[in-house]
């Protein structure tokens, strides 16, 4: 009995890979975090002591980094097991609750006439690519050279040619054993009510083949080189392969791509992927004549949790993010979201590549907007609400989108960043001496260094002295590294089980010194080779690599600043809770010195309100980072420590 691909998915989706694996492992408590989906032990296909082998409820994959063997629910069974693929099928289908589909003759039938199908979507594919080539293919040639698609892109993506006639496609596939129903089914000819022969439905396009997940032809989109069409993108009908709603183009590759680590990018058109997957962001998919839908935002999770939608920066862009807002709020869930990216100038994704080079493209990348961040913009426009009723307004329209997320632990957080935001937008601005000296005479820097708000209530920058020599504001200043990049380093030396654990997160750690970075490089690297190495080992290798006296150094800021729990005596649990403690921190001091460099340009080139409110927003949060450093309640318990940490 053949099983439907959405049978298949189904009992993927409802039954974590993790209950599955667990009936034969038993789970490393403390490399395991559960409620992120992340489960390691001992590898069950081959003999170890220390756990390499991985299951990701998050991907629904297996994977041992030890011996290489990689799967999914089925595959684990069927190799573990013995199972035969419907045994094995059978099995999960009973534990996800998901009931066997009883056999239907027409169903099967219908299956046995998509696979005819798909050779039939094989031989139009075919006689494209074979049209680009000919003489008669010379001006898609020129139109694709001109729009940057190299001849080996080309090949990739097996673009092709539909000649301007109306029966070229149909008698080559007549020719080949083709019958004129199965040409329909397969949504490659057409017919109007004024004439019943039917006709080619691609005319003098180019051809974009669109496959599905397993690399099988599906559909085609058409790009007309005739000005005077109605449609300048036409794509193939739903048929029973194509269901636009469940289709991405480039899914497969970008899958591939995602469980590398890339990252997943949604852009509109398909130069735009084409451009950008051969400029190397292999994860970017586009839908197909459809706006983003639920079952795309579903399919883009199980690649990447976090995927990034590209829109252009014009009102019609900024129109089309909020939609995709309104449609992915409901559905976030932990871990679970959606970063934006603005494109500039009205530029497409390809055009930024193809102008301005590939740093260009990923330079929007790196600057995308978690969800909360382009909903915050969204509602406040840059505009600070001065009576009562407008802020209260504003605090209604956000608390209606927090409101509509259907995860009550999602809910809340988003909640608590609004009211966070809101607190700190509305916060009174500190007033000071040498008010009239700002950009035409309407406001001035105050006694504490801030830029104040005029007196016709327009808001300007506030810098404290505090700010303006913090770390973050100036990283890098030392060779050695920053005392909480200290602490992490030597915390990994001390207990290298907790950098094993960490692997993949510490490998694109970002530090602020070279040496720094030089040092946690080494440290993965000898942790790798050896995954039982104690600390006192790790030390030793690290000195004789040239690192011995970068580490004393770092222990010595470390003892100096009070930092305790950086000793080699300390209890384990009380280090990692201090490790997770400072990369939290790491990671977002990371992030906001970043932003805080590009809103700095922004304020520069733009002294807008919509500059200065991103600005603002982001100096409260860096107060913010620098005053929970020490806000462990009972940290160092274990190791005999009744106090707060540093």
């Amino acid at each position: 009995m053949r099983f439907s691909d959405g049978f298949l998915d189904e009992i993927r989706q409802r039954l974590p890979i993790s209950q599955v694996v667990g009936e034969h492992v038993i789970w490393d408590k403390r490399k395991s975090q559960p409620q992120r989906g992340d489960f390691w032990a001992c590898c069950p296909f081959h003999g170890e002591k220390t756990p390499s082998f991985h299951a990701d409820d998050r991907k629904g994959i297996y994977h041992c980094f030890g011996c290489g063997v990689t799967g999914d629910h089925f595959r684990f069974l069927t190799e573990k097991a013995g199972m035969s693929f419907p045994e094995a099928v059978e099995k999960l289908a009973g534990m996800a609750g998901v009931p066997m589909p009883a056999r239907d003759e027409r169903e099967e039938a219908r299956q046995e006439a998509r696979r005819s199908l798909y050779d039939v979507m094989e031989l139009a594919t075919q006689y494209f690519e074979a049209a680009l080539a000919h003489n008669i293919g010379a001006r898609a040639r020129g139109y694709l050279f001109e729009r940057g698609v190299s001849a080996q892109a080309q090949t990739r993506y097996r673009i092709g040619f539909a000649p301007d006639s109306r029966n070229g496609l149909k008698e080559h596939l007549a020719a080949n054993g083709v019958s004129a129903q199965e040409m329909v089914d397969a949504g490659l000819v057409a017919q109007r009510d004024d004439d019943p022969l039917p006709f080619d439905r691609f005319r003098n396009r180019v051809m974009f083949p669109i496959a599905d997940f397993r690399g099988r032809i599906i559909a085609f989109g058409g790009r007309a080189l005739s000005a005077d069409v109605p449609a300048k993108y036409l794509n193939s009908p739903e048929t029973e392969l194509f269901k636009k709603r469940l289709t991405l183009y480039n899914g497969q590759t970008a899958r591939t791509a995602a469980r590398d680590g890339k990252p997943v990018i949604v852009v509109e058109g398909y130069l735009d992927v084409i451009t950008a997957v051969m400029a190397g962001f292999e994860g970017t998919v586009a839908p197909l004549g459809t706006a983003l839908t639920e079952e795309h935002l579903q399919m883009l999770w199980r690649m990447n949790e976090s995927p990034i939608l590209c829109f252009d920066g014009d009102a019609a862009g900024i129109r089309a993010a909020e939609r995709a807002a309104d449609m992915v709020l409901p559905l976030l869930r932990p871990g679970q979201t959606v970063r934006i990216a603005t494109l500039p100038g009205g530029l497409d994704p390809d055009e930024i590549i193809l102008q301005q080079g590939r740093e260009a493209f990923a330079a929007v990348l790196e600057r995308a907007q978690p969800l909360s961040e382009m909903i915050w913009s969204m509602e406040t426009r840059g505009v600070l609400p001065e009576t009562p009723e407008a802020r209260a307004a504003l605090e209604a329209r956000l608390r209606e989108r927090a409101n509509s997320i259907g995860d009550q632990s999602v809910r809340r957080h988003y909640l608590q960043a609004f009211d966070e935001k809101l607190a700190a937008f509305f916060a009174p601005v500190r007033r000071g001496g040498f008010e009239g000296r700002g950009r035409g005479g309407r406001g001035g820097y105050g006694r504490d260094g801030g830029y104040q708000r005029t007196s016709r209530g327009t808001p300007r920058l506030v810098v404290s002295d505090t700010l303006r020599n913090s770390r973050l504001v100036k990283p890098g200043l030392s060779a050695d590294p920053t005392p909480r990049e200290a602490a992490i380093i030597v915390s990994l030396v001390n207990f290298p089980s907790l950098a094993e654990t960490r692997m993949e997160d510490l490998a694109e750690l970002e530090l602020s010194t070279p040496l720094a970075q030089k040092v946690l490089a080494a440290l993965l690297d000898i942790v790798t080779a050896d995954h039982e190495i104690s600390g006192a080992t790790l030390a030793e290798t690290l000195g004789a690599r040239g690192f011995g006296e970068a580490l004393g150094r770092m222990r010595a800021t470390l003892a100096r600043q009070g930092v305790w729990q950086a000793g080699r005596e300390i209890a384990e649990a009380d280090v990692e809770t201090g490790l997770r403690h400072a990369l939290a921190l790491h990671y977002k001091s990371v992030r906001l010195n970043r932003d805080l460099k590009a809103a700095e340009l922004a304020l520069g080139l733009d002294f807008s309100d919509e500059s200065f409110e991103k600005l603002r927003d982001i100096q409260n949060q860096i107060t913010t980072v620098d005053g929970t450093e020490a806000l462990i309640e009972g940290f160092g318990s274990l190791s005999g420590r009744a106090t707060r940490a540093f």
